[in-house]
């Protein structure tokens, strides 16, 4: 299979028919599957789905709504293509910049081409603006200079797709994810429509998960395999200004002063408190680490190939004499 495309769906029965007409429309002379994963939708989705699928067609049918990360992972774990392409099913990502971006992913050699939204059909208050902010801010605390990080439209190498590790709702991180794992990642320009039917599955209200999320993102990104680094240097400063303190307030005591009941003496035991609890974090995420990793037999790095040299013949003919 050349071509696998993940499309996460819930309640929109009304785009089944013509989402997968454009799709088929735009890979006719590529070998394709489209792998239709439905989140819990309550409308008749799946049914129009069974009803205009044909035998490119593959659907997962979740039995409750557990979010468009996990749709996305479910949908690569079924995809068998030698490259994987995400979009959303609400037709504003258009399928004929697919064979356009497989084109730049093979022509190049990256594993990940994101797409950004040029010209995008969303209102401009509640989703452009929120988008800018949160898309300048990822891009400068991750390093990942990515312009849109919400476009779901991406082509994705099979191995760089299968090795994302999905989880919770870090699908807008993706293109972090990928770089962790030591994928080359580009963008390009892609079509963006207005939406036609239904209504949009977001919100102002994902703000402050995109910000959780970017916090776990930057733990992961820099910290994942070494927690000890994060937590013992803040664990040792805070032992340090307790410490100190607790020394002054020492050498006050000394001189017979009263320092019962003092603001200082309750804030220098609280920093060194907090001191010995950051170090303790840092030793426990160190042990879960090796837990994580040991117990599963995975490993600490990624390897995208192995080459083995063939043997030369270099013998030296004999000299007859």
């Amino acid at each position: 299979m050349k071509l696998s495309v993940v499309v996460t769906l819930l309640n929109e029965e009304d785009n089944i028919q013509p989402l997968l007409t454009n799709i088929s429309k735009a890979l006719t002379g590529h070998e394709y599957e489209i792998i239709l994963v439905d989140d819990g939708s309550t409308d008749g989705t799946v049914r129009n789905i069974r009803k205009h699928a044909d035998e490119h067609v593959k659907l997962v049918i979740f039995n409750k709504n557990y979010g468009q990360t996990t749709a996305i992972a479910a949908g690569i774990d079924y995809a068998s293509g030698d490259y994987i392409i995400t979009m959303d099913g609400d037709l504003q990502n258009d399928p004929t910049d697919i064979p356009v971006m497989l084109e730049k992913l093979e022509a190049e050699g990256w594993d990940v081409v994101a797409g950004y939204r040029k010209n995008r059909q969303d209102g401009m208050l509640l989703r452009k603006i929120p988008s800018k902010l949160a898309n300048a801010l990822i891009r400068k605390l991750s390093g990942v200079h990515i312009r849109d990080y919400g476009c779901t439209l991406k082509i994705f190498t099979k191995q760089a797709a299968k090795e994302l590790d999905l989880y919770g709702e870090l699908h807008r991180f993706i293109p972090i994810l990928a770089k962790l794992k030591g994928a080359k990642i580009t963008e390009m320009a892609v079509k963006h429509h207005p939406r036609i039917h239904g209504t949009s599955k977001y919100g102002i209200g994902r703000t402050f998960k995109v910000i959780s999320d970017l916090i776990l993102m930057l733990f992961y990104q820099k910290y994942f395999r070494r927690p000890i680094h994060l937590f013992g240097p803040l664990g040792i400063i805070a032992l340090a200004v307790g410490g100190l303190i607790n020394f002054y307030l020492l050498v006050e005591k000394l001189l017979g002063k009263d320092i019962w009941g003092r603001p200082l003496l309750i804030l220098g035991v609280l920093i060194l408190l907090a001191g010995i609890q950051f170090i303790t974090f840092g030793l426990i995420a160190e042990l879960m680490m090796r837990i994580y990793y040991e117990s599963q037999n995975k490993k600490t790095y990624s390897i995208k190939d192995i080459f083995i040299g063939e043997s030369k013949n270099t013998s030296i003919p004999q000299t007859t004499i």
